[in-house]
């Protein structure tokens, strides 16, 4: 069925109603008051909730709900549309209301072409704000495109304090010696495990949920759009990706691994699709700080950007989600200047304009943790002999203490619950 004016005047009217009526929880997110924005992030990380959050914003302002129009394209009636097909928007707006229109637009990437469109808004003074769940959207090509007019934030499902805050779990200056401690323990549990993903908070079979929203990804975001035509074989390399989270890896091994269950790849595949998987924004990967160039691009750690998509490949797989964890808090704050280490060590996360290093390890003080003890702390005395480090933090489950190693330094054994809410 073509979409018409009357398609996106139905969607207009639709779209104010929403804002009109959504529940709003606070997220911290400070938008500039003349900012335009592009907001990228993983499918249910909260881009919508950062569209809704603004869009009251403008409202509590003084602006009206008619000046509002937001469009969801993964609306099924807009399955189809065409670069051409913008304009139909501000005609249909325009044939209706006699005010500037703020414009809210989600998931617009499913439009090929939407980024002249949204230039073309910039260059006629609209607020716009718009999401989309492909890492494209912040490549260069389309930078350059939009010439500058728009602010870009990528989204992430809840940090850890957010998530407390999502479940009214407020703390005081001294919750540490507090019951607020164990309130805070029990949640990291279902943190480090589930994920942060807001709207899996609602629902009691968090598994079920993860599997549904993996597939949307799968199908719709990586298979659909990339026009994956062996769909087996990007199934076996993501599932070893997980079972590899903690590993630095090579392209050509993980071909290997797929390629021994049966199922035929090769490595350039395999590299499409590890590069389809992060322009959907579900993994992210940090190179190797002691590499040469080219190792640095074909052998790299590879992250999940939540715990829960991680565990739904996992069994027993509580190191490897702390250490998950862990990456996403850094890659958070550091980027592309967040690191692994191995050259003759292994340090999981560098940070070298900090001079800070960090250790994930679920255990180092238990009856058998000795080997893993001098092996963390091993790593980080001797990187800080030939890379002096400001800060050393072995991060763990559940234990604390701080490692005397001479000179006046020291390394700081943190619990993860503790260490994901520091500043």
């Amino acid at each position: 069925m073509a979409i018409t004016k009357e398609t996106f005047r139905t969607l207009i009217r639709e779209g104010q109603e929403e804002i009109r009526d959504v529940e709003l929880y606070n997220r911290p997110f400070d938008f500039e008051e003349q900012g335009r924005y592009v907001l990228v992030g993983v499918r249910q990380a909260g881009k919508s909730y950062m569209l809704f959050k603004r869009a009251k914003q403008l409202l509590q302002n003084g602006h009206l709900l008619e000046e509002i129009v937001y469009i969801d394209f993964d609306d099924e009636r807009l399955v189809g549309m065409k670069a051409e097909d913008f304009d139909l928007i501000l005609q249909a707006y325009q044939s209706v209301y006699p005010h500037t229109p703020l414009l809210f637009f989600d998931e617009i990437q499913n439009v090929e072409g939407w980024e002249h469109f949204a230039r073309r808004l910039a260059n006629r003074k609209y607020q716009v704000f718009i999401t989309g769940s492909n890492a494209k959207m912040l490549s260069r090509d389309i930078q350059t495109v939009m010439g500058g007019r728009y602010l870009d934030e990528t989204i992430y499902p809840y940090s850890f304090h957010e998530y407390l805050e999502a479940q009214d779990i407020r703390l005081s200056k001294e919750w540490q010696f507090g019951r607020d401690r164990s309130k805070v323990q029990q949640a990291f549990s279902q943190y480090m495990n589930w994920g942060g993903f807001p709207e899996l908070l609602l629902y009691r079979n968090k598994r079920h949920w993860l599997n549904d929203l993996y597939e949307k990804i799968l199908l719709g975001d990586i298979i659909q759009r990339s026009k994956v035509k062996n769909e087996l074989a990007l199934r076996m390399v993501v599932k070893r990706m997980a079972e590899s989270v903690m590993q630095p890896t090579s392209f050509t091994r993980i071909a290997n691994l797929v390629k021994a269950t049966g199922v035929s790849t090769s490595t350039a595949s395999v590299i499409d699709y590890v590069k389809f998987a992060k322009d959907a924004c579900m993994m992210f990967s940090l190179e190797n700080y002691a590499s040469k160039f080219v190792e640095k691009e074909t052998v790299k750690k590879h992250y999940f950007v939540d715990n829960g998509l991680l565990n739904i490949f996992l069994t027993n797989g509580e190191t490897a989600l702390l250490e998950n964890a862990c990456a996403i808090h850094l890659y958070k704050k550091y980027g592309k200047d967040l690191y692994f280490y191995n050259k003759n060590i292994e340090v999981d996360f560098y940070v070298p304009d900090e001079s800070y290093a960090v250790q994930a390890a679920y255990s180092i003080m238990g009856e058998n943790a000795s080997n893993t003890y001098d092996r963390e702390v091993g790593a980080l005395k001797k990187l800080n002999a030939f890379q002096p480090l400001t800060r050393m933090v072995i991060v763990t489950y559940d234990e604390e203490t701080t490692i005397d190693i001479g000179s006046g330094q020291s390394i700081e054994v943190i619990p993860a619950w503790k260490w994901l809410l520091q500043s």
